[in-house]
C-alpha cells in the first residue's frame, strides 16, 4: 500500500520491525555479505538522532560500501532504533532521515541493499516494550531475517559496529566476524574489551580505530566473500 501524499512509504511490519529492500543484490548465488550498524558507523553517533540536520555521514564506511558494492557483495544495514520505542520520534522521522542517507551514498556511488530496524527497548511504551525482542541486537533476529531475504552465506558475512551488541548479534547469527569500529560513545572502551572477549576459533573480532581503514581491515571479506 502506498503512502498518504506527502508521507514516506513505512516497512513495518505486525511486529513493530522496519525490513525494506533498499537495492536487489543481482544474481542468485549465495555471497558473503557486509553488515553494519548504523550510528556511529555510516553516520555519527547522536543520541537518539532523527534530524537529518544532526546527521554526518563517516567516509570511510562510505568507501567500504563501495567496496562491497564493487563485488557484488550484499550490504546490510541492521539498527536497534529504541528510540521509537521510547517515543522520542516515529517512523516518518526515521524513514525521512534514511532518504537522505541513501541520497548521500549515492552521491558516492554507494548503496545499501537492505535495512532493518528494531523499535523495541526495555522501557518502551505499549508492544515496544520489550528489551530482549528476538530481532533487538545483541538478539540476532534482523541479521536472521536479512539471511532469509537475500542470497547471503553467512559464514562469508562480517559486521561492523561501535558496540559490543553488534558484535554479538553476529556471532549469534553465525557470521565469519565482526570489525569493532571506534566511535564517540562513552561506553566504548568498555564495549571494546567486551566485543575482543566475544572471539574464539570460529568467530573472529577486528578493531578498527579509524574508518578512514576500514576497507583495509575488511580486506579478508573480500578475498574469502
Amino acid at each position: 500500500m502506498s503512502a498518504p501524499a506527502g508521507q514516506p512509504q513505512l516497512f513495518t511490519g505486525e511486529d513493530g520491525v522496519w525490513s525494506q529492500i533498499v537495492n536487489r543484490t543481482p544474481g542468485p548465488t549465495p555471497r558473503g555479505a557486509l553488515f553494519l550498524d548504523r550510528d556511529g558507523v555510516i553516520v555519527e553517533e547522536v543520541p537518539y538522532l532523527h534530524r537529518i540536520e544532526e546527521a554526518r555521514i563517516v567516509d570511510g564506511t562510505v568507501a567500504a560500501i563501495r567496496a562491497a558494492n564493487a563485488r557484488s557483495l550484499p550490504v546490510v544495514v541492521v539498527t536497534n532504533q529504541g528510540g521509537i520505542g521510547l517515543g522520542k520520534y516515529d517512523w516518518p522521522d526515521f524513514a525521512r532521515l534514511h532518504e537522505w542517507i541513501w541520497d548521500q551514498l549515492a552521491e558516492a556511488d554507494a548503496f545499501v541493499n537492505m535495512v532493518l530496524a528494531c523499535p523495541h527497548h526495555p522501557r518502551g511504551e505499549g508492544l515496544l516494550r520489550n528489551g530482549d525482542h528476538p530481532d533487538r541486537k545483541p538478539n540476532p533476529g534482523m541479521i536472521l531475517r536479512a539471511l532469509e531475504a537475500l542470497p547471503i552465506d553467512a559464514s562469508r558475512s562480517w559486521i561492523v559496529g561501535d558496540r559490543e551488541v553488534d558484535v554479538q548479534a553476529g556471532k549469534s547469527a553465525g557470521l565469519a566476524g565482526a570489525v569493532h569500529l571506534r566511535s564517540a560513545h562513552k561506553d566504548f572502551d568498555a564495549a571494546r574489551r567486551m566485543a575482543a572477549g566475544l572471539a574464539d576459533n570460529a568467530f573472529r573480532v577486528r578493531a578498527c580505530d579509524n574508518p578512514a581503514q576500514l576497507t583495509e581491515v575488511l580486506g579478508p571479506l573480500w578475498v574469502q566473500a
